[in-house]
């Protein structure tokens, strides 16, 4: 679980009561010992600046190109897209998914929204929490929709990448971790 911003301890208490052994990563020596991760929604500019601060960004850019499975939240989405559309000046990202994302495209704080919405592989709804969160502009070819919201993608999979704009955390419905756990498996 990438631990220097966001919203760390929700995603850690539904990984372990889906009874992932998870924790915290906040150092090169904790990604190393990682199988997946885990980053939480949160600021991205923020999250990117530290992860650079701490010896991480470089570490995780590595390991998410060699395979390592990894589920981001909202601004997880956007540190895992490979172009982002209304970034700061001199945004980063870890990259490896093939998708452009717009940060902030369903609005600020003020904007943020409930909504049902229709996840591939699963039979019922998910109830998604949308703060301040992207969408996808456009995917590549080996990208899967796997739901959206307002006619955009909001839940992306690729390969060992999976991605929401919205936050599966922040309601205690672990379905959406499953499917990352699954993905694992």
């Amino acid at each position: 679980m990438f631990a220097l911003q966001g919203d760390v301890r929700e995603h850690l208490a539904t990984l372990t009561e889906l009874g992932a052994d998870a924790f915290s990563v906040r150092r090169p020596e904790e990604l190393a010992r990682c199988d997946a991760l885990v980053l939480p929604g949160g600021e991205s500019t923020t999250m990117a600046k530290l992860a650079r601060t701490f010896e991480l960004l470089e570490p995780l850019r590595e390991r998410v190109a060699s395979g390592m499975p990894t589920f981001g939240t909202c601004a997880g989405m956007i540190l895992l897209a490979d172009r982002i559309l209304d970034g700061a000046v001199g945004q980063e990202t870890i990259g490896g998914l093939d998708v452009t994302v717009r940060r902030n495209a369903f609005g600020r704080q003020v904007d943020s929204f409930e909504s049902e919405v229709d996840v591939v592989g699963l039979d019922e709804p998910v109830h998604a929490v949308f703060i301040r969160a992207p969408w996808v502009e456009e995917v590549g070819p080996e990208v899967e929709v796997l739901a959206e919201a307002e006619g955009h993608p909001v839940a992306v999979r690729q390969g060992h990448l999976l991605a929401t704009s919205f936050h599966p955390e922040v309601d205690g419905d672990g379905r959406i971790h499953r499917l990352f756990l699954e993905q694992i498996r």
